[in-house]
C-alpha cells in the first residue's frame, strides 16, 4: 500500500470512524482515486485536508465509498423462497417479528421485506430496522420515491396496494413505511442489536476483507434469536457456516439452531 493512500485511510478513520483497511484495497482505492481525480485533487493528502473543511465533500465521499446498487425484489426467486418458506417457518413460532435490513442503501430492500410481510394476510406485528453507512442514501430511502424502472420486479398486487404514482415516479405509501426505522450504522464499527428473527445483508459483504467477513458473520449470528435466519447475497455463500453457529437451509439462507 502506498504511503499517500495509507495516510488517507488513517485520516478518514479519524474524521468518520470508518476503517477503510477492512475493505478490499484494490476495489476501494480504485473507486476513491477516480473520485479524487474527478474533484481535481493531486494527491490523497491534499484531498484529506479538503475533507476536514468541507462537509458536503465529505458526504459525497461517503456516498462514493458505499455501494448503492439496489432494487426491489432483487433476485426475485430468492425473495419467493423467503416468502413461501422462511417467513412461514418464523411465524410458526411467533406472530411478532424483529427484522434487520443491514446496508439497506436507498431503501428498496426494507420496503420489499415490508411488502412480503403485508402479503401474509395474517395478524402479525413486525418491526424492520433499516441501516446504512451513507446518510444521503438513507435520506432517499426515507423519502421513498422511485423511478418506474426501480419497481419493475414488484408484483402488480403490491404495486397497486403500496405505491402511489406521482410526477417524479412511484411513492411508497405510508402503511409500508410505518414499521420501518431508518438509521445510520457502520457495520464494521458500531454495536449490533440483539434478538433478530431475520437479518438481511446482501451484496455488501463481498467488498470486505476475509478478516472483516469472519467478524461480521460471528456478529450476525450473535444478533439472531435461536431459530432466526441470515439472508446474504448471491455472491456471498458462507463456507463452513457451522463455525458461526449457522446451518444452511436454502441457497444463501442460514439458520441459527433452535437449541
Amino acid at each position: 500500500m502506498d504511503q499517500d493512500y495509507s495516510n488517507f485511510i488513517k485520516d478518514v478513520q479519524s474524521i468518520t470512524s470508518i476503517d477503510l483497511s477492512l475493505y478490499k484495497e484494490a476495489q476501494m482505492k480504485r473507486r476513491l482515486t477516480a473520485f479524487r481525480d474527478k474533484k481535481s485533487f493531486e494527491s490523497f493528502s491534499v484531498f484529506s485536508k479538503a475533507l476536514m473543511k468541507d462537509r458536503r465533500l465529505l458526504d459525497e465521499l461517503l456516498d462514493r465509498m458505499t455501494i448503492n446498487v439496489s432494487e426491489f425484489y432483487r433476485n426475485p426467486e430468492r425473495w419467493m423462497v423467503l416468502k413461501d418458506k422462511i417467513i412461514p417457518d418464523l411465524l410458526s413460532r411467533t406472530n411478532k417479528l424483529k427484522i434487520w435490513s443491514a446496508a439497506c442503501s436507498t431503501g428498496e430492500e426494507p420496503y420489499t421485506l415490508a411488502s412480503l410481510l403485508q402479503e401474509t394476510g395474517r395478524n402479525i406485528t413486525y418491526s424492520i430496522l433499516a441501516t446504512d453507512l451513507d446518510e444521503l442514501a438513507l435520506r432517499r430511502a426515507k423519502e421513498g420515491l422511485y423511478a418506474e424502472t426501480s419497481i419493475k420486479n414488484v408484483p402488480e398486487s403490491v404495486r397497486n396496494s403500496s405505491f402511489r404514482q406521482e410526477a417524479g415516479g412511484f411513492a411508497v405509501m405510508e402503511a409500508l413505511k410505518k414499521p420501518i426505522v431508518f438509521k445510520q450504522h457502520n457495520l464494521l464499527a458500531d454495536a449490533f442489536e440483539k434478538s433478530f428473527d431475520l437479518i438481511v445483508c446482501r451484496n455488501v459483504i463481498i467488498y470486505f476483507t476475509e478478516e472483516a467477513k469472519e467478524a461480521l458473520f460471528h456478529k450476525f449470528s450473535e444478533s439472531l434469536r435461536p431459530g432466526g435466519y441470515l439472508f446474504v447475497g448471491s455472491t456471498e455463500q458462507i463456507f463452513h457456516p457451522g463455525r458461526f453457529n449457522l446451518q444452511p437451509r436454502e441457497a444463501f439462507l442460514y439458520q441459527k439452531p433452535l437449541v
